[in-house]
């Protein structure tokens, strides 16, 4: 099973701006920093004891390694180019995606978010402990892993969370359109979290697996957000989100290339893919590979190979438009969407890869996780946000960042 989704279409032309179809660190540093290159350093492959929890499928070992201090910005001080890469239902296949990406964070010392799907730490064999709202034991649009791969993706998740990255949730069986998550009430939503919680902190019991180490954090208190299948059903997850204690959802399809702002009665921050500048178009795309493809081969996986590298050049171009916009003007943090696939013969993966170089290059540059935005924002003057909230995509203060943030609620250290 590829562990491939699908995205809601959002029809060009369709509102303003046209979208185009379906759904810190500074550059050279090597640390994930905020502002003051505060970094806990402990070393990632560490061995970190801990305490076990339930049947040790996790430990509770502390804090986050190589988490940044958040501070807050001064008086007329620029704020930083934020961009957070986030991948929907993260797990490692043969094509070893998520640990190429590991890797690449890595290279450029980033933080990411990987929303982990609940049933990618569930064998087959054992799918009849997954009771689906509003559908059959068992199912799942997504199919479930081999068990080789749940042995992989276990992996994964443990190292990534060592390296400082985010392990979010995208839920479990990523059902989508009429019959999907779209009609769930709040109550469907806190059974499907607390499943999808359950099979992540109860992996060793039902894969047997006795030769991996726990995941080094308990899921309980780590998972703080995610991203629903398809973009949809989030109006009736956000009053669940909120009485969990999450702290911000990822599900918004379309959203401008602003400040973000709390939804859910000031409980949630809002984060969404961004409408984007397409790349040798005159409309917008959201900021995810499957949108990307959705419009260069109509949603076909395996398109016209002789456009492969046109198509490739095309979807960089694209991240690189979103990033540029928002770095030369108004400098709101750039959300970026994708899954570990190989479609159009993984040009998108490419694409992403040579992105990140890209933005790299610039100067007060950070990539981030969601988790660690919320830090910051969070470590903020809310009068700052207020007013950087007033700048439209594409708006830089008109009287330049000094004066501007000069006046913005009087800002301190």
């Amino acid at each position: 099973m590829s562990g491939i989704s699908r995205r809601r279409v959002l029809t060009a032309g369709a509102a303003a701006g046209a979208l185009g179809a379906l759904s810190a660190c500074s550059s050279g540093t090597g640390l994930s920093v905020y502002g003051d290159g505060s970094s806990d350093g402990k070393g990632t492959e560490q061995a970190r004891a801990g305490k076990p929890i339930g049947d040790g499928s996790t430990a509770d070992t502390g804090p986050q390694p190589h988490q940044p201090k958040p501070v807050r910005l001064k008086p007329g001080q620029k704020p930083p180019q934020f961009v957070v890469f986030s991948w929907d239902g993260a797990g490692e296949l043969s094509n070893q995606l998520f640990s190429r990406f590991r890797k690449v964070a890595s290279d450029h010392g980033a933080k990411m978010t990987f929303f982990l799907s609940g049933i990618y730490t569930l064998p087959e064999a054992k799918k009849n402990l997954y009771r689906p709202p509003q559908h059959p034991v068992g199912a799942s649009a997504i199919g479930y892993l081999a068990d080789r791969h749940i042995h992989a993706t276990i992996q994964q998740v443990r190292a990534a969370w060592l390296e400082g990255h985010e392990i979010g949730t995208h839920f479990n069986g990523h059902f989508c359109g009429a019959s999907g998550v779209r009609n769930w009430s709040s109550a469907e939503w806190r059974s499907e979290i607390e499943q999808a919680t359950d099979f992540v902190t109860k992996w060793k019991t039902n894969t047997g697996f006795t030769d991996l180490e726990p995941l080094p954090f308990d899921y309980h208190k780590e998972l703080i957000g995610g991203r629903t299948p398809c973009l949809e059903g989030q109006a009736n997850l956000l009053p669940t989100a909120a009485a969990l204690g999450w702290k911000y959802d990822a599900s918004s399809p379309g959203g401008l290339q602003i400040w973000p702002g709390k939804v859910q009665g000031g409980k949630i921050w809002d984060f969404p893919l961004q409408s984007i500048p397409f790349s040798g178009h005159s409309f917008q795309v959201l900021s995810m590979d499957y949108n990307m493809m959705f419009n260069q081969s109509g949603g076909n996986p395996l398109g016209d190979r002789t456009k492969f590298d046109a198509w490739r050049a095309q979807a960089r171009d694209t991240y690189l438009a979103g990033f540029q916009r928002a770095y030369d003007t108004n400098r709101a943090p750039f959300f970026i969407g994708n899954h570990f696939e190989r479609w159009n013969g993984g040009i998108y993966m490419d694409a992403v890869e040579e992105a990140i170089g890209r933005m790299a290059q610039h100067d007060d540059v950070r990539f981030v996780s969601f988790k660690q935005l919320v830090a910051w924002l969070e470590a903020q003057d809310p009068a700052v946000l207020r007013k950087l909230r007033t700048l439209s995509p594409g708006q830089a203060p008109v009287s330049g960042w000094d004066e501007f943030m000069g006046t913005a609620g009087g800002a301190s250290s």
